[in-house]
């Protein structure tokens, strides 16, 4: 079973640690390139609307919706 990968990003001008399952690190990665920006600037944007949820949470739920967007657009 993979364990969790954990890696360090600057988000808002400062260092952050995120605890990512390997598959959801390149899901993220995938999104990151299809929007031409880094996976730093991507993880930016989703902390910025995380509201009271925890980041790793939230980079999942993201990545979820952004994957039931682009199925609707079937």
């Amino acid at each position: 079973m993979p364990k969790d990968l954990k890696r360090s990003l600057t988000i808002a001008g400062h260092r952050t640690s995120l605890s990512l399952e390997p598959e959801f690190w390149e899901a993220l990665r995938k999104a990151a390139d299809a929007r031409g920006v880094s996976v730093s600037a991507l993880v930016s944007e989703i902390d910025q609307g995380r509201g009271g949820r925890n980041l790793s949470g939230a980079v999942r739920v993201w990545l979820l919706k952004d994957l039931e967007s682009l199925l609707r657009g079937r």
